[in-house]
């Protein structure tokens, strides 16, 4: 089982001999037919990988420090949540989430200091919802739900209006596009051992559901293509293929009780950088992923399951 930042980390700063130990144990062994590999320590993840003439780089996670992460949680807010990020309250969003330190994980090279290349945590709406960032979020949820049709409105609209007794853990993850899949696992291992000590000192994170917000995206037909007829691009068009900008999706939406896509409400208003994938054949889309909490641990195991089998 994943060590608990939350309850160790002091130990671990107080211990010189922690970080060389296991950054020389992670780093070791110049096999390029080796696997990646994650070595988890008691407060944190080193991960090595080495492809031909490529350098190792040791990624570590973190527990979120006020002090230091907002920016960078703000940053990769904004790419999640793509062209509809000016519709929310960043600022207010990203404080909540570098507050909540025993919860989630900031990944980095190199020190503690630097931006985060991905973070992973989950919010509590139940307890949040009265907050505007997290009021934001639930209204906009619910309505993109709806418009996105089938299980994901019949089921999402109905869980956020019954925030009384339904308690929603809403899942928030993101990272640099050119991140390797392989550090995930452990920042969802670690997520849920962090949230069973939570509830075992009586936090509020006994979840009923989780929700998961994420990103997708369609392969569109290409408006770079002249030589195409109308006929061919409406056809291309009815016929697009959802795709994962984040592969572990597609395995946790296995065990969803409902996922959906859903258009971003201000896509028409992005910008030229944002417009160029389109034309290229790339439309993004919001992502999220309803799941029953007695069903989140399984989702969690499969993601680890299906990187590794990936490698």
């Amino acid at each position: 089982m994943a060590a608990r930042k939350r309850a160790r980390e002091a130990e671990q700063n107080n211990d010189p001999t922690v970080d060389k130990m296991d950054e020389d144990d992670s780093s070791s062994g110049d096999d390029d037919d080796e696997p990646p590999s994650w070595v988890l320590t008691r407060s944190r993840v080193f991960f090595s990988r080495q492809d031909m003439d490529i350098v190792n780089v040791d990624f570590e996670l973190f527990n979120y420090d006020a002090e230091i992460d907002f920016h960078g949680v703000k940053t990769l807010l904004r790419q999640l949540f793509d062209a509809d990020a000016q519709l929310f309250d960043l600022s207010g969003l990203s404080d909540l989430i570098v507050e909540q330190n025993t919860i989630g994980s900031t990944c980095k090279v190199d020190d503690k200091a630097n931006d985060a290349y991905a973070f992973l945590t989950v919010l509590n709406l139940s307890e949040h919802r009265a907050k505007a960032p997290v009021a934001q979020l639930i209204a906009y949820l619910g309505e993109r739900a709806a418009k996105a049709g089938g299980a994901a409105a019949a089921a999402v609209p109905g869980v956020l209006a019954a925030l009384d007794t339904n308690v929603v853990g809403l899942v928030l993850a993101e990272r640099l596009l050119n991140m390797p899949a392989e550090v995930i696992p452990p920042m969802w291992s670690m997520l849920v051992d962090e949230i069973e000590a939570a509830v075992e000192d009586g936090e509020p994170y006994g979840f009923t559901h989780y929700l998961v917000v994420s990103r997708t995206y369609y392969e569109v037909a290409s408006s770079l293509n002249s030589e195409g007829s109308e006929r061919r691009q409406k056809k291309a068009r009815e016929e697009a293929s959802l795709q994962y900008f984040h592969p572990e999706d597609e395995e946790i939406r296995r065990h969803a009780a409902a996922a959906a896509a859903y258009p971003f409400i201000k896509e028409v208003e992005s910008a030229d950088s944002k417009r160029a994938f389109q034309e290229m054949g790339i439309k993004p889309a919001g992502f999220m992923m309803l799941i029953e909490a007695g069903k989140f641990q399984d989702a969690v195991k499969a993601v680890g399951d299906y990187v590794g089998s990936a490698t």
